[in-house]
Order: structure tokens, then sequence, then C-alpha cells
């Protein structure tokens, strides 16, 4: 990647847009184009194609999306299925049609079967049913990738995709109702602390396995895989590790400081009940992440008590 070229970062104020941003302006990128969503509403296909033609990107990153938990996911399926189709169609063809070197589609670990075998790996996706709760979103993601390689088939266009776990970090989502899991338990242990309260109630069960990837990391892996990577399908980001949610919780506790009781409420979804990501193919490639687990957490709940508490 050349530093002198403008390079678009979609969703530049969301988690991943802005780890993305500070990236690349460490690493001596200055001309970054970057809009807000009430200056470019990226599902309006006419405003994004003038977007394009007035700006002409070299470099495109797609990390704008709607995103969010469970209970948003399964709430909002007609929005989280025609905004996210509309947002990336609309880059993707721009980026097409004002010639665009190179473009990262970053997509989510949910596009992979329900019951697919762990860990999970590049190509068990679309052998087996979704997970019900996040269908559509998934659904979308798995269309961004599959057009990225169709232009990539018939275009010749260098357009990629990775697939991130879940992540977490600085700009994360605190919503009561619409954040992911470490987000969300972060905020109820803080809030719990805060207001002295005897017992944190954590839905589900406990038992499944997640792995969480800090937002920075993620970040670094896309700057790496920009200069390094020029392949059809997509790539894993990840840590190749996972814990419990009950883990989780536990280990956010003790990072917030919160000392009464944690249980949890089994009447409430569990989701997949493991969704660990296959890197070895991102591995060989020479990238592997630096910010462990503990460390991360503790660098989420900083940020979170800087803008939230």
């Amino acid at each position: 990647m050349d530093k002198n070229a403008r390079v678009y970062i979609a969703g530049h104020r969301g988690m991943v847009g802005s780890a993305i941003m500070r990236k690349l302006q460490r690493e001596g990128f200055n001309n970054l184009i970057t809009r807000t969503s009430a200056e470019l509403d990226l599902r309006d296909q006419a405003a994004v194609a003038g977007f394009f033609e007035s700006e002409k990107p070299g470099y495109v990153f797609v990390a704008a999306a709607k995103v969010g938990g469970i209970v948003a996911n399964n709430t909002y399926r007609a929005e989280f299925l025609y905004d996210n189709l509309q947002i990336q169609n609309n880059i993707i063809h721009s980026s097409y049609k004002n010639g665009v070197a190179k473009l990262m589609f970053l997509g989510s670990s949910c596009i992979y079967p329900k019951l697919a075998p762990q860990p999970l790996k590049e190509d068990y996706l679309l052998t087996g049913r979704l997970e019900e709760t996040n269908e559509p979103y998934a659904i979308a993601k798995i269309a961004g990738i599959k057009m990225c390689d169709a232009y990539r088939a018939q275009y010749g266009c260098n357009f990629i995709s990775v697939m991130p776990t879940n992540l977490y970090g600085y700009n994360d989502n605190y919503h009561p109702q619409n954040s992911h899991v470490l987000p969300a338990l972060i905020r109820r242990f803080h809030e719990a602390k805060r207001d002295n309260t005897s017992e944190v109630v954590v839905w589900g069960s406990g038992k499944p396995l997640r792995e969480f990837l800090f937002a920075d990391d993620l970040a670094d892996a896309c700057f790496y895989l920009m200069q390094n990577y020029d392949e059809p399908g997509l790539v894993n980001v990840g840590t190749g590790e996972d814990l419990s949610i009950s883990e989780l919780a536990h280990l956010v506790k003790d990072v917030v400081g919160y000392q009464g009781r944690l249980t949890f409420d089994s009447t409430k979804p569990d989701g997949t009940p493991r969704k660990l990501m296959d890197v070895s193919k991102l591995n060989q490639k020479g990238w592997k992440y630096t910010i462990g687990l503990k460390e991360g957490i503790w660098l989420a709940y900083q940020d979170f008590l800087e803008k939230h508490a």
C-alpha cells in the first residue's frame, strides 16, 4: 500500500473501523477518507456512487455494518439483513466501478454453520445450517464474501474477505440490550459494583465456549493482510483459543473488581455451543495476536470508564 494513496475506511467511528484508522495513522497513512453515517448513508446507492466518483479512493476497508448481540440480531432481523446487504453491495460495486486497487470486506465468525466441527476452518462455509438467532446477519456477510469473489472472478478485482472472531476493545458498544457478551458483562459488573448490588445474573448456562480478539489486534491483522494476501475465499482472524462464558464472566468480574455473587439464568438462550476459529491459515501467512484476554479486558474497561461511566 502506497502511504500517499487515498484510503476509505467505511465505519471509521465503530470499534473495528476506529482501530483500523489508528493502525493506518501509526503506519504513516495520512490521506484517509471518512464519512459519518449522517454525512453518507451507505444504504443509499446513488449517494455511495457519487461519493466514490468524487473521492476516488485507492484502498477500501469495509468495516461499516449494522451489528449487535444475540438480542439485537434476533429482534431486528429484517434490518440486519437489509441494511447490511445494502451497505456492502453499494461499497463493493462502487469500488469496482471506480477502479479501487484493493478492498477488504470484514465479516464475522457467525457465517459458519451452528454445528460445524471445531475449530472452524475457512472451508466449512455453507456446509450446514446457521445459528437461527443471527441468521439474517450471517446471510448478509456470506453474500459479501461471495460478492468479493464474484467481482474478482468476473472483473479481476483484488477484493479480499476476512472473518474476525468475537471482538472487543476501544469504542465498543455498551448498550444494555444490544451489545455483545463481553462489553455487556463489563457494563453489568461495573454498575453492580457502583450500586453495591449483591448479585449479577448472566444470561444462559455459562457453558458455551467463545473466542475473543482485541480490536487493535484485528486492525493489525487487517493491515498485514492488505499487504500480504491477494486470494479468493476468506481468512479467519482470531486467537485460536477459547474459554467458557462462565470463565469469561469470572475474568471480567475480577478485572472490574466486583465482590458480589455471580449466577447464570439457564432459561435464557445460549446461542451456538462453541465458536472457535482455526487460524492456521493466518498464522502460516505470518501473523499472530499479541494482546492477551485479561490485558485486553483491562484496556477495554479503562476505555469504558473514560467514555461511559
